[in-house]
C-alpha cells in the first residue's frame, strides 16, 4: 500500500516538474515575442528618423552642392584659361628663341662673308701691288754700289722699303724659298737643275718672290728645284 502510494507521488511531483517547465517555456517565448517586436519597432522608427535625417540633410545640403559645383566649374573655367594662356607664352617664347638663334646665325653668317669679301678685295690690290713691288727690285738691282749714295737711288729704296713695311703691317709676308725644302702648296717649280750645294728637292734658286695674307698664298713662289 505504501509503495503504490510512493507511485503516485513520484508521479503527481512529476507532472508537476513539466507543468512548470512549460509555463517557463511560454514565458520565453512571450518575452522572445515581445521584444521581437519591440526591436522591429525600433528598427522602423530607426529608419524613420534615418530617412527624416537624410531629407533633412538633402535640403540643408542643396545649395551647398550648387555653390560647390559653380566653383568647381569657375576654377576648372580658369585653370583652362591660364592653361591656354601659358601654352601660348610658351609659343612666343619658343618663336623668339628662334627668331633669336636665326639672327644669330645670320649674323655670323654675314660676319663670315663680310670677312671673306675683305679677304678677297684684299687680295686683289695686293696682286695688283706685287707686279710694283717686283719692278722695284729690278730696277734697285741693276744699281751699282757707285751709285747707292745716289738722291734718286736713295729716295726709290727709302719707298721701296716703305712699300714693304706696309704690306707687311696689312698682314702680307714674302714666302721664304732658296734652302728651303720643294713645298707645292707654297712654291711652283719652272725647273730642275744639277746642284752640288743642295740636296734633291730644295729650292736652288727663287725666279719670283712669293707672298702669303693672313696665312693665305696670294702668289707661289717660282722656283727652280734641284735634281
Amino acid at each position: 500500500m505504501q509503495e503504490k502510494d510512493i507511485e503516485i507521488f513520484d508521479e503527481t511531483v512529476s507532472d508537476a516538474e513539466e507543468a512548470l517547465e512549460t509555463s517557463a517555456d511560454d514565458t520565453e517565448t512571450a518575452e522572445d515575442v515581445t521584444e521581437n517586436g519591440e526591436d522591429e519597432e525600433n528598427r522602423e522608427s530607426g529608419i524613420e528618423e534615418t530617412e527624416s535625417e537624410d531629407a533633412d540633410g538633402a535640403e540643408d545640403k542643396g545649395p551647398k552642392t550648387w555653390a560647390e559645383k559653380k566653383a568647381a566649374k569657375k576654377a576648372a573655367k580658369q585653370d583652362k584659361k591660364e592653361e591656354a594662356l601659358k601654352e601660348q607664352i610658351d609659343q612666343l617664347e619658343d618663336r623668339v628663341k628662334r627668331q633669336m638663334a636665326e639672327f644669330e646665325n645670320f649674323r655670323k653668317r654675314t660676319e663670315r662673308e663680310k670677312q671673306a669679301m675683305f679677304e678677297t678685295g684684299a687680295k686683289s690690290v695686293i696682286e695688283k701691288i706685287l707686279p710694283v713691288v717686283d719692278n722695284f727690285e729690278r730696277g734697285l738691282a741693276t744699281v751699282g754700289e757707285d751709285q747707292a749714295e745716289d738722291p734718286f737711288v736713295d729716295g726709290m729704296n727709302r719707298i721701296y722699303k716703305q712699300l714693304l713695311t706696309e704690306l707687311d703691317n696689312m698682314g702680307v709676308k714674302p714666302i721664304e724659298a732658296v734652302g728651303c725644302e720643294f713645298n707645292p702648296d707654297l712654291h711652283n717649280a719652272v725647273m730642275q737643275v744639277d746642284s752640288e750645294e743642295y740636296e734633291s728637292g730644295v729650292i736652288v734658286q727663287e725666279l719670283q718672290k712669293g707672298y702669303t695674307y693672313h696665312d693665305s698664298v696670294v702668289r707661289h713662289s717660282m722656283v727652280s728645284v734641284a735634281g
